[in-house]
């Protein structure tokens, strides 16, 4: 038997977005199944939850590692909580495909068995700048971040390109506060920017950007890809109808070759398919043909070390979200970002402004 292990936010208040993955992996594994049972192939997804806590994302690693019938995991949500697992998928050669990580230390940590489908930050924080400066015109902004390793990453190079554009940072300021954000709204009342800068994810930005309205501040809103699902307005309100964000996910919507799939997770899970679980789609296959082209090369079940080169070799991935060809670090050799508006009547008609197609930073 041959398994894919998955790790994302089952629980708590992320858990709309990696129990996604998670069902996404699980519909690939058993298309795959019924491709392959006649070869006598067949894959066993195992998920597991890391509730968005670096701490139990790097637990649970240590099982995953333990168990030698596990050839590659996709995963996590959270970047922070990938690089608390890394080590250990390291240590062990086991490959991960993530479909939502963006933090630059995931293929620049050396790590060497770390790939992923998506973007970076500090090409998104770039774009998110720029978007800012020259679609919005704004003069100034206050930056906001979630101090975890993607929030406050993905802050750093929005703040960094606004620094040397010219574009007024007012201020920047960290918080782990979940529900009353008085004490950061009084100061950012205060200074009146044009745009609040928001890095982080959507179930602490909701209530944020509902009581910065609520408060009498006028500024626009804008924000990285955690804020990427429909429980932002579900928490906003119209708060936050009309603010832009930076995506390298998009809704599934956006994707011409993901309307199957998009079907496909809608009857089997009776939801529609949210952001990120076209892409892990995408990351459990590219790990089935890794493992698959490992085991021909390799006459029979492959090594661990087999897989990550396997997958590093493959030729470019034809996957329902995009064309994955690697470079040496495990980045995408291009990748898509995305600037949408958000419609909070109907969050599946988010406006797309403008795509782009990148290469990573050299």
């Amino acid at each position: 038997k041959i398994k894919i292990a998955t790790q994302g936010p089952l629980s708590g208040g992320q858990a709309a977005l990696g129990t996604g993955m998670k069902n996404a992996a699980e519909l690939a594994v058993e298309q795959l199944n019924a491709q392959l049972g006649a070869l006598g192939i067949t894959f066993e997804l195992v998920p597991f939850d890391d509730q968005a806590r670096p701490e139990v994302g790097s637990a649970n690693a240590k099982n995953i590692v333990s168990d030698q019938d596990i050839l590659c995991v996709v995963g996590h949500l959270n970047s922070g909580v990938a690089l608390a697992a890394l080590p250990d998928y390291k240590n062990a050669s086991l490959a991960m495909v993530s479909p939502a990580n963006t933090n630059p230390k995931i293929t620049e940590g050396g790590y060497e068995v770390a790939f992923r489908v998506v973007g970076r930050d500090d090409v998104q924080g770039a774009v998110a700048e720029k978007f800012a400066r020259e679609e919005l015109k704004v003069k100034s902004v206050y930056i906001i971040h979630d101090t975890t390793a993607y929030g406050q990453g993905v802050a750093e190079f929005f703040r960094r390109n606004a620094e040397a554009n010219g574009l007024k940072v007012l201020g920047f300021e960290g918080t782990e506060e979940r529900s009353d954000f008085s004490a950061i709204l009084t100061p950012i009342l205060a200074a009146n920017p044009d745009l609040i800068f928001f890095g982080g994810i959507y179930d602490q930005a909701g209530p944020f950007f509902r009581q910065a309205r609520d408060r009498g501040i006028t500024a626009q809103f804008m924000g990285p890809d955690g804020l990427e699902s429909s429980e932002l307005v579900d928490l906003a309100g119209n708060a936050v109808d009309g603010m832009h964000y930076t995506t390298v996910a998009a809704p599934v919507s956006q994707f011409p070759k993901a309307a199957k799939y998009a079907q496909d997770y809608q009857a089997a899970y009776g939801d529609a398919a949210p952001a990120f679980s076209a892409q892990a789609y995408d990351a459990t296959n590219i790990c089935a043909a890794g493992i698959l082209s490992a085991a021909i090369a390799a006459g029979g079940k492959p090594t661990r070390a087999q897989v990550v080169q396997a997958i590093r070799g493959l030729p470019p991935f034809p996957g329902i979200t995009g064309t994955y060809d690697f470079n040496e670090k495990g980045d995408p050799t291009v990748a898509t970002y995305f600037v949408l508006k958000v419609n909070a009547a109907d969050w599946n008609k988010n406006e797309l402004i403008s795509r782009l197609e990148i290469a990573p930073p050299k």
